[in-house]
């Protein structure tokens, strides 16, 4: 017997049926706008159709349509792509009223657009007499004429569809292209417009297939003058007085040329970038991300053959002034690393982007080494940024990607692609040179991104979580490269992760944010002795609690009275900390020495390495976190929802003065 809900025979149940109130007027829609063409096709006169179609009358005016389509096309390429860019990428007061002046030809009458463009650049309109005076220029009743009737009319299908194209491409792309050193009109060409290819090309084929279809603007605008402006869908409306069998055959190919367009595009109208597809694997065994680590272990190039991101008697040191939403004062020496960590919108990245010169805000007076880089545009500040997800441009090489900065730079192409792939080959990806960044796991494109931004020799180099996509073998490789290499780096480096190993491996420093501001500056060993925000202890491993100093200990934000062996002076801010291996944990209340016990209900156990982390939860005091043995565990019966004590010794708290 079968259970109710399933499938039976493969038929779907009758609650998936879409309901005959909408499936019949959709019907009856897709049958009102068959008809007309389905009418086309009865009434073609089909033993006649080359002959009509071949006629010198014909012929001449499918020779014009095209001639004057693809002329539209080219006009419509040369200002509706900027305009399509400018209205995708920059703010600008009236933008709205630009973008329905692109839209106003979609929805305006052909022949009202007609008129508009004759009293526009006819010879009694606005510009008509100064181009007939200056240039010599007719525009009506001359060829030019329908070239500009069929732009008016056919470049909102371009502008539309690559806006949208625009708007779904993140601008990160862009951003960090910049950041290597490009100019914008480089950027564009080299980025923007290959990542955004799709809906350039379907925004010009339904251009061009309007300009080949118009007829009311022409005809009103240029005339209907064989061999002149005659296009085929004048050719049409004549053919229909005289020859209506002609027109019906001339009509039936204008209408497969526009279903062969639309059958192309396949529903990209907007030209929103598509998920493209992953090319395919090379026909060898696909490289894991072990046999990378392995082919990254082998010796690095002769000292001559690795590249230096900067030579030995270039130093850099940096002084920067933040304002906006994060707001502090940054100086850093030649060859300092800075780990900047703190809580989700504490300002890490904000700061980074204002380092670029990338956010309205907050603003950043930098200065690098002897020179004030403040008011010059991101291409040339020499800093260079490597974002949370790489931002590898898809349609380049690994080894494109990582030139790509040196030949901004004006590097030669081969000494560039030499220097990258050195880059490559010592963050053990060089054998991956030749692929795409679809063709590469989430580390290895991590890695390319981090010697694409090595490679273009920045005097600042930020890192927004560089190794968060790597797995902890190769973690610990590429954290070894890149400490190797910053040790010889001129510049100053800041890391925004949230790995203490990173910031403690990596930095000379570790600047913790919060709120936008500098809580704490100092080096790694203080700030894990002495950490100033719970935010940054708890990414220690350990208890942190806030509150306010009282005669033996601290009286705790979150409720309760934690009691410490050396608490600072009553009334003070302070922070309580306590190691998850100083807490003990009881079924029954403990008669000993903790001074700190409090009754709490097991929520979580996970396993900490060869131990076990058990957060309990108290209504009296914040929750903490016990760590123990497995045997420990057993002993005690813990297990989800179970009640215990926790007990902390007085000894074993820190408190630290906020």
């Amino acid at each position: 017997m079968k259970r109710a809900g399933t499938r039976v025979s493969g038929r779907r149940s009758g609650s998936s049926r879409p309901p005959l109130a909408l499936v019949l007027p959709a019907l009856a829609a897709v049958a009102f706008l068959a008809l007309p063409l389905i009418g086309i096709l009865v009434r073609t006169e089909w033993s006649g159709l080359a002959g009509h179609l071949t006629t010198p009358g014909t012929v001449e005016a499918l020779k014009l349509s095209l001639l004057v389509s693809f002329w539209a096309l080219g006009l419509s390429l040369l200002l509706g792509v900027p305009l399509a860019w400018l209205l995708a990428r920059v703010p600008f007061p009236g933008k709205a009223v630009v973008r329905s002046l692109v839209l106003l030809p979609m929805v305006l009458p052909p022949t009202v657009g007609g008129v508009a463009l004759l009293l526009a650049f006819g010879r009694r309109g606005l510009l008509g007499p100064w181009l007939e005076d200056t240039f010599g220029v007719t525009l009506p009743f001359h060829t030019s004429g329908a070239v500009i009737a069929a732009t008016f009319v056919a470049m909102p299908f371009l502008v539309i569809s690559l806006e949208g194209a625009l708007g779904g491409l993140r601008p990160r792309y862009e951003e960090t292209a910049a950041s290597l050193g490009a100019p914008p009109v480089r950027v564009f060409f080299t980025v923007t417009l290959p990542m955004v290819a799709p809906g350039v090309l379907a925004g010009a084929a339904l251009t061009w297939a309007r300009a080949l279809g118009e007829f009311g603007a022409t005809i009103t605008f240029a005339g209907n003058l064989p061999g002149t402006t005659q296009t085929l869908p004048l050719q049409v409306y004549l053919l229909l007085q005289d020859e209506p069998e002609a027109a019906t055959s001339v009509s039936l190919l204008l209408l497969a040329i526009a279903m062969g367009v639309l059958i192309a595009l396949r529903g990209r109208w907007t030209g929103t970038p598509q998920d493209r597809k992953r090319p395919p694997a090379p026909t060898e065994e696909p490289i894991t991300e072990g046999q990378a680590v392995t082919a990254a272990a082998t010796p690095e190039p002769p000292a001559d053959a690795v590249p230096s991101a900067s030579p030995a008697d270039d130093r850099w040191s940096l002084h920067a002034d933040v304002t906006g939403f994060t707001r502090l004062v940054l100086d850093a020496g030649p060859g300092t690393t800075i780990a900047v960590v703190g809580p989700n919108g504490a300002g890490k990245t904000t700061l980074l982007r204002a380092l670029l010169g990338l956010t309205p805000r907050a603003h950043a007076d930098l200065r690098l080494g002897d020179e004030d880089v403040t008011a010059l545009p991101p291409h040339r500040r020499h800093v260079a940024w490597v974002p949370q997800d790489g931002a590898l441009f898809p349609h380049l090489s690994a080894l494109a990607n990582t030139a790509y900065g040196l030949r901004a730079q004006g590097v030669a192409r081969t000494e560039a692609r030499r220097e990258a792939q050195a880059w490559l080959d010592r963050l053990g990806v060089g054998h991956l040179a030749h692929r795409k960044p679809a063709q590469l796991s989430g580390g290895q494109a991590q890695r390319v991104a981090l010697a694409r931004a090595l490679a273009a020799r920045p005097r600042l180099l930020v890192l927004d979580e560089p190794l968060a996509a790597l797995d902890q073998t190769t973690r610990a490789h590429v954290r070894h490269t890149l400490r190797t290499h910053l040790a010889g780096f001129g510049g100053v480096c800041l890391v925004v992760t949230h790995d203490p190993v990173e910031a403690v491996s990596l930095a000379d420093r570790v600047l913790v944010l919060q709120d936008g501001r500098a809580l704490q500056d100092d080096t790694p060993a203080e700030v894990a002795r002495h950490p100033r925000s719970p935010w940054v202890a708890r990414m220690l491993g350990r208890n942190a609690w806030p509150g306010t100093a009282v005669p033996d200990g601290l009286a705790l934000d979150g409720g309760g009275t934690l009691i410490a062996a050396e608490p600072p002076p009553p009334g003070t801010p302070a922070l309580a900390i306590v190691a998850p291996e100083a807490v003990s944990l009881h079924r029954e209340k403990p008669a000993g020495s903790p001074r700190n016990v409090w009754p709490g209900t097991v929520r979580e156990i996970t396993a900490s390495g060869s131990r076990l982390r058990v957060l309990v939860t108290s209504a009296e005091t914040p929750d903490l976190v016990a760590e123990i043995t497995p045997k420990a565990a057993a002993e005690l019966g813990l297990a989800d929802g179970v009640s215990v004590w926790t007990g902390v010794k007085a000894t074993e708290t820190t408190i630290v003065s906020l």
